[in-house]
């Protein structure tokens, strides 16, 4: 589009309606020279004067009301032209992606081995604070929040609200759904709740790693589901689990071989996600950095800039001009 830049800021959107000027200045050149070999002077004639008293008035000015008809139809020609200030560019806002925050709420969440400063805190405590500043950091993304236990329950589906699914994670309680661990219930309905768009949709599973010992859908049922979908799963284990060690000794004198379902490392390197071990406040927030930039948001060019529009004064100004030259005329002839 074809546009004039004016001083102060100012452009023409429609430059080329400023040809109408040229007929508009015809007019005017012509009206002025008739103006000024139209205008014979006003005989004041009265029976009661004699002859020789007749006066003459000078005749009114008709310049003035072409002048200003002509500064009228100038003034429309450039509100058609129409002037305006164009200001900065407007950044759209980032294009996310689904991510559901699938939140462990078995009992273990609760031990106290987190430090802040020199109080010791629950592992839970230091959860809700740091996914609290990752979702606030992320505007252009859609977060759900799904809690885990014995049962499995969504709090928010996704949606654009943070405040809603900050508030969601801050009513989060240990063991609200059960004190055991449905890992697979949990991870098949996280990926019911995610839609792909142009970016892959994404899972944040939160949990200290104990035992998938509820729920009837396993985690490699799960995990199968997820790489079909193409779903990244980003596993943080939270803190050390303390059956670790008990596991193992009942695996190495146990004679039957069961099928060893996938682990919270396993999820993640099989999906394209990322895995961690928090041990510690820093460490929870150092992964969340880490997986936002593993799940970057889509910035999307500026193609638009600010615009205030100033065609309204022209034609503001184009109406006094008509008034005013009307009211001109009609003066000078009463």
């Amino acid at each position: 589009m074809l546009e004039w830049a004016l001083p102060l800021g100012l452009e023409l959107a429609h430059p080329y309606w400023l040809f109408l000027l040229l007929p508009v200045t015809g007019w005017g050149w012509l009206a002025w020279r008739r103006a000024q070999g139209e205008a014979p002077g006003v005989v004041l004639n009265h029976p009661a004067l004699p002859l020789a008293a007749v006066g003459h008035l000078p005749a009114p000015s008709l310049r003035w009301p072409v002048l200003l008809r002509g500064l009228a139809f100038a003034l429309l020609v450039l509100a058609l032209a129409q002037p305006r200030e164009v200001g900065g560019w407007i950044t759209p806002p980032p294009e996310g992606r689904d991510i559901v925050l699938l939140i462990d709420t078995s009992l273990t969440m609760s031990i106290r081995d987190f430090k802040q400063g020199d109080r010791e805190v629950e592992r839970m405590s230091v959860l809700k604070d740091t996914l609290s500043r990752f979702i606030q950091g992320r505007p252009g993304d859609r977060f759900g929040v799904i809690v885990f236990g014995s049962e499995v329950a969504t709090l928010t589906p996704p949606t654009f609200d943070r405040t809603l699914v900050a508030a969601q994670i801050q009513r989060i309680q240990v063991g609200m759904v059960g004190s055991d661990t449905a890992l697979g219930d949990a991870l098949g309905m996280a990926l019911k709740e995610v839609r792909t768009r142009r970016l892959r949709p994404a899972i944040i599973l939160v949990s200290d790693g104990a035992d998938n010992n509820a729920g009837s859908l396993t985690p490699a049922e799960s995990l199968a589901v997820a790489r079909q979908a193409g779903v990244a799963i980003h596993a943080l284990q939270f803190g050390s689990d303390p059956y670790a060690a008990g596991r193992a000794a009942r695996a190495g004198s146990a004679s039957i071989e069961a099928d060893p379902q996938p682990g919270l490392a396993d999820l993640a390197r099989l999906t394209g996600g990322h895995y961690d071990d928090i041990r510690s406040a820093a460490d929870a927030t150092r992964v969340i950095q880490a997986v936002g930039r593993l799940e970057p948001t889509l910035a999307s060019p500026a193609r638009h800039r600010q615009v205030h529009e100033w065609y309204w004064l022209a034609l503001a100004l184009a109406a006094i001009t008509l008034v005013a030259a009307q009211g001109w005329v009609l003066r000078r002839s009463a």
